[in-house]
């Protein structure tokens, strides 16, 4: 009927179509066409988004290892402290390629092949870690009950690799 005639039209202008796949589209019930269509926009739909999740992906390169900062209340850092004295927690985020060695080299193939082949599901590091190599002086402040505490190795002053 009129939507075959319609969906035709629309398939031979915006592509170049064959003419043994018009005819054999010719041949199709309203329904199939309508099937074929929807499963074809479907398909077309899937593979946008997983180029577009490709294209994110590599827009959002890995961060190196670095100190990072955040302005928080004590209360926020889940110590047990309650006070709304506000601090610069600064901290470590980010990878640590450039310390590779033979065991996280190991570790990153054995999670992509060995460890399934031997029937682990271990969850494992296959990197170094982004740690604080070294810490800011202590942190005090007055909490809610006027009493001074003094907490240590809370913020980070430099970070690196951690592990050996």
């Amino acid at each position: 009927g009129f939507i075959n005639l319609t969906v035709l039209s629309l398939i031979s202008n915006c592509c170049l179509v064959p003419l043994s796949v018009t005819l054999m589209f010719q041949s199709f019930t309203e329904s199939e066409l309508q099937h074929v269509v929807g499963a074809l926009l479907d398909r077309k739909r899937r593979r946008s988004r997983l180029d577009q999740s490709r294209r994110t992906k590599r827009a959002r390169r890995p961060k190196p290892c670095s100190v990072r900062e955040l302005k928080l209340t004590v209360s926020e850092l889940g110590l047990g402290y309650e006070s709304n004295e506000t601090m610069l927690l600064r901290y470590c985020s980010g990878k640590c390629t450039a310390h590779r060695n033979n065991y996280d080299m190991t570790m990153e193939h054995m999670m992509r092949t060995g460890f399934k082949k031997k029937g682990r599901r271990d969850k494992v590091s296959n990197g170094p870690c982004c740690r604080p190599t070294a810490f800011e002086e202590d942190f005090s402040f007055l909490d809610d009950n006027y009493k001074y505490r003094t907490i240590q190795n809370l913020s980070a002053k430099n970070c690196g690799s951690g592990g050996l």
